[in-house]
Formats: structure tokens, sequence, C-alpha cells
């Protein structure tokens, strides 16, 4: 599970093994309890969470949208193409 960034306590990672085929790009975020994955492309949006509530959720939006060149260079950097 590569970490691409810590943010406020938050952690922003992939996992390894993301499914064959490869999901297109999205980066997971998890602090203590709690998961949300968000999609980068072709627009940054939730695709599920557990544990966060929607103020955080709207927070960690734009955190990821911010850090969105960041992750797609990470996330090809992990993954190829």
């Amino acid at each position: 599970m590569p970490t691409v960034f810590r943010h406020e306590g938050y952690r922003f990672f992939f996992y390894s093994n993301e499914g064959d085929p490869r999901e297109p790009v999205h980066v997971h975020v998890m602090k203590d309890r709690s998961e949300a994955k968000f999609w980068v492309e072709p627009e940054v949006r939730l695709e599920r969470t557990a544990g966060f509530e929607a103020r955080t959720l709207r927070r960690l939006a734009e955190v990821v949208t911010v850090n969105r060149e960041r992750i797609k260079e990470a996330w090809h950097g992990h993954f190829g193409g």
C-alpha cells in the first residue's frame, strides 16, 4: 500500500492490488478507522466512504483536487502507463 502523501493526519495511498483489469486512477484516504476512496479522473469525486462525515469529505475532496497531479504521477509511477 504505497503512501502518496500525508496531510493533517490523513494518509493518501493506493492498494497495490487494484483489480484486474486495473481500475481508473483513484486514491484512498484513511485516518483512524475511517476510509474514503476518490476517483481522480476525469474529475475528483467520491466513490465511497466508511466513517467520515460530509464536512470532512468535502475538505478531503479539496485536498485531492489540489494534489491531483501529484496523485496521478504517483499512480503512473507505481502501476506504469
